[in-house]
């Protein structure tokens, strides 16, 4: 991608050169050499790094392989005024203004970046909407909306990058401490604590490690982690560790953390990944509740299900309707040597015991195939779940043991078909089934945070090569995280108040339709509304409180605003 600006042609540096190809002359740089020792010669490592102007032949126009190999070379911040588009997408940053405003951000973030925070909010918004965090890529989201830069400048993006490498770790410490502070410490909250890794060009990032990937693509990463206030729909921290920590042992930091902002009457709602007895004892000692879900299969639970299966599933008492589930609570010990009863809470439905079950069967089936594959060879299998099969080997004369017969562990694969359609979640305090499911399934706001961080954001790779930039990044997606969650349930609270699913309320699909709502310059150098809002457009903006009246007005000043800026 070519930057819209031109810049002199690096003099007296070696290795640069210039090539023409089909009338257009470009410029190479020569970053190395490589030795092929099998011809005894080495060959020039040569990359474009721009094209000659044509009416300058001493000046060339950079692409992105420029700002790599000349990081200090003096570029132009802004771009001309000619860099915005005659036709500017303004409802979704309308939408994107209106959560700042709410949140007051602009003076929490103001205090922080100081001069530069309209940037950072262009950063955070270009994210949101483009659903991309590649910096190379924001002039053309300035391009074409409205800006929230003093007068609405249009910056390059090598403005884009030394602003990145000026933020400092200690502006996002002092946010989430600022913004932690301002909340309702005494009021009891359930917190849902989540991780995910990231993947990142190792470079000069420290933080990337060969670690724990939940995706299995053995390339260097990093943990990111956020604590969801469930209570108030909103993100309250992040953390940022190493690749090679796993979850469970990072749980007690975080609670460490939560504990320091305050939150000392909260309690905590977990996935699965955090249960051990380390965690549970520590969270006791803390005086904090919590919630996780076991899965059924776990021996620590099975037994309380078998126990209990068939005293609940078909009582119509048991039925909580909202979820299609039925539920028992009853009490028992989570560890051996516990002296406390904890809430066990029993769940069975029938569309899970289907699915669950055809799952079974077929890992059966594909597991018993592939063993029927390998008879008579000197297989041998290290790691593998093979729960379900005795393998039976022969020492032939040479003495090698090959397979011989495969037999299927019918009490073991009968104990997890009965176990199939059930699940249990674990509670420190006194609840009933329905409410601690309830308080479970509130999770589905911070999952849908995490799914909207890699999918909507861009954020599943960062693209970056050194430490600053990337917790640049990270503090300015955290950001994007909390304005894209206010988005996301005031939809949801909108869907509820109609009682309707309507396609068009995702968060993808509301910002995409109401950045259909454009303002167009017209001959006389003004930026009006092109059209009138639609019904899609009305019914997505009264989840935000806004009216078409509203957006015609600010249409307008909008419109005012631009054209004091290119008179």
């Amino acid at each position: 991608m070519y930057l819209g600006f031109s810049v002199k042609i690096p003099e007296n540096q070696a290795g640069i050169s210039k090539k023409k190809i089909k009338g257009t002359t470009y410029i190479y740089y020569e970053h190395g050499r490589k030795y092929y020792a099998e011809k005894q010669y080495t060959v020039p490592q040569c990359t474009s790094i721009g094209k000659m102007c044509e009416d300058a032949p001493d000046m060339m126009i950079p692409n992105g392989n420029y700002l790599k190999f000349f990081p200090d070379a003096e570029l132009p911040e802004e771009l001309p005024a000619s860099s915005r588009s005659g036709c500017l997408k303004i409802g979704a940053w309308l939408v994107i203004r209106k959560v700042i405003q709410h949140y007051k951000l602009e003076e929490r973030i103001g205090e922080i970046i100081e001069k530069d925070s309209g940037l950072f909010f262009d950063l955070a918004a270009y994210t949101i909407v483009s659903e991309n965090n590649a910096a190379q890529y924001y002039p053309d989201y300035a391009y074409n909306h409205p800006l929230f830069t003093d007068g609405m400048k249009v910056y390059s993006d090598s403005k884009v990058s030394r602003f990145l490498r000026d933020i400092s770790r200690d502006d996002s410490i002092a946010f989430q401490n600022e913004w932690n502070a301002g909340r309702d410490h005494r009021e009891k909250i359930y917190i849902s604590y989540d991780s995910t890794n990231k993947h990142c060009q190792a470079g000069d990032v420290e933080i990337a490690e060969f670690g724990h990937e939940k995706e299995k693509e053995k390339k260097p990463i990093f943990n990111f982690s956020i604590a969801y206030d469930k209570k108030n729909r909103l993100p309250l921290f992040y953390e940022v560790y190493p690749g090679s920590i796993n979850d469970m042992s990072q749980l007690q930091r975080m609670l460490e953390k939560a504990e320091a902002y305050g939150y000392k009457n909260a309690g905590f709602i977990l996935d699965r990944g955090y249960f051990n007895e380390p965690n549970i004892r520590f969270m006791e000692r803390n005086g904090y509740d919590f919630i996780i879900m076991v899965k059924g299969c776990k021996e620590l639970v099975n037994k309380v299900i078998l126990e209990h299966k068939g005293s609940f599933e078909d009582e119509w008492k048991n039925t909580i309707p909202y979820y299609d589930e039925n539920g028992i609570t009853v009490k028992g010990f989570l560890f051996k040597k516990d002296e406390k009863e904890r809430y066990f809470h029993i769940y069975y439905n029938d569309f899970k015991k289907a699915k669950e079950r055809a799952q079974l069967q077929k890992k059966i089936r594909d597991q018993k195939e592939a063993l029927e594959k390998l008879k008579g060879t000197e297989v041998v299998f290290k790691g593998q779940d093979l729960a379900y099969f005795d393998l039976i080997y022969h020492t032939e004369k040479d003495g090698k043991k090959r397979l011989q017969f495969i037999r299927e562990r019918e009490d073991v694969i009968s104990r997890d078909i009965k176990l199939c359609g059930y699940f249990c979640i674990i509670t420190s305090a006194a609840m009933t089934a329905a409410e601690a499911l309830e308080l479970y399934k509130s999770r589905d706001s911070s999952e849908k945070l995490f799914r909207g961080d890699k999918s909507y954001l861009g954020e599943r790779s960062m693209r970056v090569y050194q430490d600053e930039p990337m917790h640049s990044k990270i503090f300015i997606e955290f950001i994007a995280l909390i304005i894209r969650n206010k988005i996301y349930t005031c939809l949801k609270d909108r869907m509820k108040e109609i009682h309707k699913k309507k396609n068009y309320m995702t968060v993808p699909a509301a910002l995409k339709e109401l950045d259909k709502i454009e303002v167009i310059r017209q001959a006389d150098g003004v930026y009006r509304l092109d059209h009138a809002v639609t019904a899609t457009q009305k019914d997505i903006l009264q989840a935000f409180n806004l009216t078409a009246a509203g957006v015609e007005k600010e249409a307008k000043e909008l419109g005012k605003q631009l054209s004091m800026l290119t008179n």
